[in-house]
């Protein structure tokens, strides 16, 4: 087990180091200067020595390997650099943003996972047997529409027509409505969509029907035998769309004004901050590679098997 966690380390660390060195790169090509946005504003009358002082002090005219190697020893050691445009350390920005981006991610997961097993149940209804292949289409129809579209689109119906949700001055947790409902439901549909197939391949399982044999009722097949199993694919799955899903939540705080990463992202997109920009697009994957490593760890104790697997007594 030592030496798996070793494994996944070791590629954890080496998905970290590319999605740096991959946004180096992609953010040193595009066109604009941070610095010379910000001081050359005439309103500022700095003159071409004083700029010129003010890129050195940056390292903006070091050469681009110098630069590579400087930002990626500062990250190292948990230094993401100075914000051109605010003037203040980046780790202060991200501190003070990511917890909204937390809080709808994780809110927006939680709603998702109970809309898939709602979907899942539905189906499974002797009742709705007739509907089944009407609620199997939902999820395709959920995953099919664009984030920024049903924001706009539940802003619309919820704040403007019905009157339910104020969009001027709501409370905190009016104002994350809206928001979660809309990072939720597009990550519902994949997870339904494989609960949904992973319930019925392991209700024709040996197993299964052994169980049903011995008297077990329905209900009880159903929670104690085949969802265990069930949820094994569903778990993996489910790991990298919380990954997935802070990028999501980007998209949506800008399309509700939420402060949090995506107001910070735009804000430095606009702006050209790269030091930010890399920042999030590390403290992203970090976010991804440590949710996949607990996925991993999880995974042994649902399942015994993946126990010996891997190596573990």
């Amino acid at each position: 087990m030592r030496h798996y966690l070793l494994h996944r380390a070791g590629l954890g660390l080496l998905v970290l180091w590319a999605a740096f060195s991959l946004s180096f790169v992609l953010l040193q090509v595009l066109p604009g200067d941070a610095v010379l946005i910000k001081f050359q504003n005439p309103d500022l009358g700095l003159s071409p020595q004083q700029i010129a002082e003010m890129r050195q002090a940056y390292g903006a005219d070091n050469p681009l390997w110098q630069q590579y190697l400087h930002t990626l020893a500062a990250m190292l050691h948990g230094d993401f650099g100075y914000s051109v445009q605010a003037g203040v350390p980046v780790s202060q920005l991200i501190i003070s943003n990511l917890p909204g981006t937390l809080r709808l991610a994780l809110c927006g997961f939680f709603l998702a996972a109970l809309l898939a097993f709602a979907l899942a149940a539905l189906c499974r209804l002797p009742a709705l047997r007739s509907l089944r292949n009407l609620l199997q289409s939902l999820p395709a129809l959920f995953i099919s529409v664009p984030t920024f579209w049903l924001g706009i689109a539940l802003i619309q119906l919820f704040s403007f027509q019905l009157r339910w949700i104020p969009v001027i001055n709501p409370s905190p947790w009016q104002g994350l409505i809206l928001p979660i409902i809309t990072v939720a439901i597009p990550i519902s549909a994949p997870l339904a969509q494989i609960l949904l197939r992973s319930i019925d391949e392991v209700s024709t399982r040996p197993f299964v029907a052994v169980a049903r044999a011995k008297g077990a009722s329905e209900s009880d097949v159903l929670w104690r035998h085949v969802l265990r199993n069930a949820l094994l694919p569903v778990l993996t799955v489910a790991g990298l769309l919380l990954g997935e899903l802070i990028a999501g939540a980007l998209i949506t705080e800008t399309v509700f004004g939420l402060g949090g990463l995506g107001q910070l992202t735009q804000q430095a997109v606009n702006n050209q901050d790269v030091a930010v920009l890399q920042a999030v697009v590390v403290i992203s994957a970090l976010g991804f590679v440590v949710i996949n490593l607990a996925v991993d760890l999880l995974m042994p104790l649902l399942d015994p098997r993946l126990q010996l697997l891997k190596g573990t007594p």
